[in-house]
C-alpha cells in the first residue's frame, strides 16, 4: 500500500486508503498470503468469496475465489512430525499401508489415506500444527483489512459475528468434537438407507487427527451426466436432508461446501463427509424458521413479518422501505416451496434475482446490520444446496417436500444434545 501511494502522489494523486488496498496486485499478494497462512485467515477468505451472498467488490471476490480451491499441503516431514506428536514414535505400526501424499488440502487440515493392519480402509484427516492457536489473530487481521478497506459502514458493530465466527473455527479446529458430531449424523439417521457416513476411528482419533472409514465416491458436482430422474432424487434427497437437520434433528451441518457430498455410483448412495461446523439450534429459533417459510409459502406478508422479527433481522430504526426489501428477499428464497408442480433450478434466475435484490439493499449502508450468527450458517447451507440444485440442472416437487417436512417434531433427545455439547470445550448451546 505504501508504494503503491508513494507511486500515486509522485503523479500528483491523492487516492484514499482503500483504493491503495483493492488494487489487482495487492488483491493477488492478499490471495495468496491468505492461502499460505491458512486457518483461519483463509476461511475468512472463503466465507467472504462463496457465490451465495458476497459483500466485497467484485474484482476482490474474484481473486478470493481462488481460496475455495485446495490450500497450500504440509511438507512431507511436517506430516511425520505431527503424526509422532499425536500417536507417538512407531505409530506406523497400526497401518499396512500410508500415502504421505494428501488426497486434499483445505483450510484447517488436509486428508491422507491409508489401510490398517486388519485390513480396514481409513481416511486421515490431519489438522495444520498451531491453527487453533492463530483462530482468534487471524479473524481479527482479516477484520481489521475490512475495516482499513472502507469496504464496511463504521457503523456496523460486526463484533457478535466475529466472535461468533471464532468460537465456529474453534469448534472445527476441534477433531474429536468432529468425530462426535458424525458418529450422532449416523445414528441420527439410522432410518435412511440413502445415506452413508463415515465411521470414527476412536483409538486413533485425537484433537487434532480424525480418523474414519474410508468411502470412496464421486464429487456431487460432477454427476450432471446421470439421467434427469437420478439427478432430481439426489438434490431432493439432500433438501430433504436439510429440512430433517432444521425441524427434526435441530443439528444443522451448516458448510455448504460441494466437496462434503459424494456419489456412490454402485449403491446410488449420498455420501455425507465433513461434521466439523455442526451447530445446534434452540427451539424458538427453529419454530420461527418453520413459521417463517410456512407464512412465505401462503404470501403472508404479515406472518413473515413476525417471523422476521423473532428471528432478530429487524433493528429498531429499521425504515419500511428496507424492511419490505427484506421481506421480498425472503419471498424469492422461498419461491420454490411456494411453486406448485417441478420447479426447474437449471432454467431458473432465482439466484440472479436473489444476488440482484440483495445487492441493492447492501448499497444502502443505513440499513446494514448483522443478524444472528445462527441465521446467516443457515442462509450459506440452504444457499449452497439452491445451487447444487441449479448446477445439476434439478427439477423438484418443492412444494410438495416442504409441506409434509415442514411439520416435523423435534426427535434429538436431551441426552444426545448433552453429546454434543460435550463433545468439545466449546459445544453449541
Amino acid at each position: 500500500m505504501l508504494a503503491e501511494g508513494a507511486r500515486q502522489f509522485a503523479r500528483g494523486k491523492r487516492p484514499q486508503m482503500h483504493q491503495l488496498l483493492l488494487t489487482p496486485a495487492n488483491a493477488r499478494r492478499l490471495a495468496d498470503q491468505l492461502a499460505q497462512l491458512r486457518g483461519a485467515a483463509m476461511k475468512v477468505g472463503q466465507l467472504l468469496s462463496m457465490d451465495a451472498g458476497e459483500l466485497l467488490p467484485p474484482e476482490l471476490a474474484e481473486i478470493l475465489s481462488r481460496l475455495r480451491a485446495d490450500a497450500i499441503p504440509m511438507p512431507m516431514s511436517q506430516v511425520v512430525s505431527t503424526l509422532n506428536a499425536n500417536w507417538g514414535e512407531g505409530w506406523d505400526r497400526h497401518f499396512e499401508r500410508f500415502s504421505f501424499t494428501p488426497m486434499a488440502a483445505a483450510s484447517i487440515g488436509q486428508v491422507h489415506f491409508g489401510q490398517r493392519k486388519d485390513g480396514r480402509k481409513v481416511a486421515v484427516k490431519i489438522q495444520y500444527p498451531g491453527i487453533r492457536r492463530s483462530i482468534d489473530s487471524d479473524v481479527d487481521n482479516v477484520a481489521t483489512l475490512l475495516r482499513v478497506s472502507g469496504l464496511l459502514p463504521k457503523s456496523l458493530d460486526i463484533k457478535p459475528l466475529l466472535d461468533e465466527a471464532k468460537k465456529q473455527l474453534h469448534d472445527e479446529a476441534d477433531y474429536r468434537r468432529e468425530g462426535a458430531c458424525m458418529m450422532q449424523f449416523s445414528s441420527l439417521l439410522a432410518d435412511a438407507g440413502e445415506f452413508m457416513v463415515p465411521e470414527m476411528h476412536d483409538d486413533l482419533t485425537t484433537e487434532n487427527i480424525l480418523v474414519m472409514t474410508r468411502l470412496d465416491g464421486d464429487a456431487v458436482e460432477t454427476l450432471i451426466h446421470l439421467p434427469q430422474g437420478e439427478r432430481d432424487r439426489i438434490v431432493s434427497l439432500l433438501f430433504r436432508l436439510l429440512f430433517r437437520e432444521i425441524f427434526e434433528f435441530r443439528l444443522i451441518q451448516t458448510d455448504p461446501n460441494f466437496a462434503n457430498y459424494r456419489y456412490a455410483a454402485e449403491s446410488q448412495q449420498i455420501i455425507l463427509l465433513d461434521f466439523g461446523a455442526t451447530r445446534a439450534y434452540p427451539v424458538a429459533m427453529v419454530d420461527s424458521y418453520r413459521r417463517l417459510m410456512n407464512c412465505a409459502m401462503r404470501h403472508d406478508r404479515l406472518g413473515m413479518n413476525e417471523a422476521a422479527m423473532a428471528i432478530g433481522y429487524f433493528q429498531q430504526d429499521i425504515k419500511e422501505g428496507q424492511r419490505e426489501a427484506v421481506l421480498d428477499i425472503f419471498a424469492l428464497a422461498c419461491e420454490p416451496l411456494g411453486h406448485m408442480g417441478e420447479y426447474d433450478f437449471g432454467t431458473s434466475d432465482l439466484g440472479v434475482r436473489i444476488r440482484d435484490a440483495g445487492m441493492v439493499l447492501g448499497m444502502d449502508r443505513d440499513f446494514w446490520h448483522t443478524p444472528p450468527a445462527d441465521a446467516l450458517f443457515l442462509h450459506r447451507k440452504l444457499g449452497g444446496l439452491y445451487l447444487l440444485a441449479a448446477k445439476l440442472k434439478a427439477r423438484l416437487n418443492m412444494n410438495g417436500l416442504a409441506e409434509s417436512l415442514l411439520g416435523l417434531e423435534t426427535t434429538v433427545t436431551e441426552a444426545e444434545g448433552c453429546l454434543l455439547r460435550s463433545a468439545g470445550k466449546n459445544g453449541q448451546n
